[in-house]
């Protein structure tokens, strides 16, 4: 296979009228989104579809999510309730992806053949200029080699993804940093989260005034379709080993040896040499989880055999920061 040219686009009104076309004629274009870059085709195109598997190299088991840039699309890709209304009045555009029933319209490559969608209006400006002028549903999962370290830069992508794609829209760092929250809504009167991330199930349930089945650590096994992406026991994953801690203890930290590296929550009161990293000074997990994916990155290229990491405690984003650790750190 020829390696295509990967290149960089800035968001000027000239490139996004040429992306915006790009993606009409079934290409694939990488763009920014408030949670990671996604991998972006026409959703309603299953030859463009098998492009983003192939990219990737994912499985077509795992779905991809739907993104719209208006509350006026839903229907043509979904079948909408009241509590999905709901929730996007309160939520989108952001960091929320529903599972619905499907229409015939989306081809079953996008759902990995089930009867239900993953949707979204994400609220990032460049990717939302981009929606509304191709003017389609865009299938977007996370724009790097299916189970690496998501990205949260364009040059994230182009580091995984250079000659696989042709197109990379640059919209600077990712705010979020972690992907959108995943809440099931097939049953409106069974809401429960598929995925963790910025959104909880707490506030989900205060918009929709009832009980909201919080999320679960499960391990789904990677032949099987699934109902929503983010569900297989290994992702997100460096390519050095990674092993969680609660805390890291001062005696490991002190006697690292060569080849591998120490990742904290919180900048240490002393940190122990040039091999020791953290993902907020202070300890704001809004910082934490914006600089996860880009931290991880940053140490794997470095070329560390083994990452001890240090799970992040209760709090506003502890929940999805641990699961992407834990997944990151599970064995395939």
């Amino acid at each position: 296979m020829t390696a295509l040219r990967t290149r960089i686009y800035r968001g000027t009104e000239r490139n996004l009228e040429l992306l915006a076309a790009k993606l009409q004629q079934g290409e694939l274009v990488a763009v920014p989104t408030e949670t990671v870059y996604g991998l972006a085709a026409n959703a309603l195109d299953a030859t463009a579809c098998a492009r983003v598997f192939k990219a990737k190299g994912r499985p077509t088991t795992d779905p991809l999510i739907v993104h719209l840039h208006d509350l006026s699309q839903v229907t043509e890709v979904a079948k909408p309730n009241d509590a999905a209304i709901k929730l996007a009045k309160k939520f989108w555009p952001g960091p929320l992806t529903m599972i619905l029933p499907k229409t015939k319209q989306v081809p079953p490559i996008v759902t990995s053949g089930r009867s239900s969608v993953a949707v979204r209006i994400p609220a990032h400006p460049l990717f939302r200029r981009l929606l509304k002028g191709c003017a389609l549903p865009l299938a977007a999962p996370s724009a790097n080699p299916f189970g690496y370290v998501s990205p949260t830069t364009a040059r994230h992508v182009r580091d995984s993804l250079n000659g696989k794609i042709r197109f990379i829209l640059d919209g600077g760092p990712a705010k979020v940093g972690l992907e959108s929250t995943i809440v099931d809504l097939r049953d409106p009167s069974r809401p429960k989260i598929l995925r963790p991330g910025a959104i909880s199930a707490a506030q989900i349930g205060r918009v929709l005034r009832c009980d909201v089945e919080g999320y679960k650590h499960q391990l789904a096994a990677r032949n099987r379709s699934q109902v929503a992406p983010g569900q297989l026991p290994q992702h997100y994953s460096p390519n050095a080993r990674v092993k969680l801690h609660k805390t890291i203890p001062d005696s490991v930290a002190a006697s690292i040896e060569p080849g591998q590296a120490v990742l904290y929550f919180k900048k240490p009161a002393k940190a122990h040499g040039r091999h020791a990293y953290w993902l907020s000074a202070t300890g704001n997990q809004t910082t934490a989880a914006r600089s996860l994916f880009a931290k991880l990155r940053q140490i794997d290229q470095r070329g560390y055999r083994l990452i001890h990491v240090e799970l992040v405690p209760c709090g506003l984003m502890s929940e999805a920061i641990n699961d992407r650790l834990r997944r990151a750190a599970a064995k395939g």
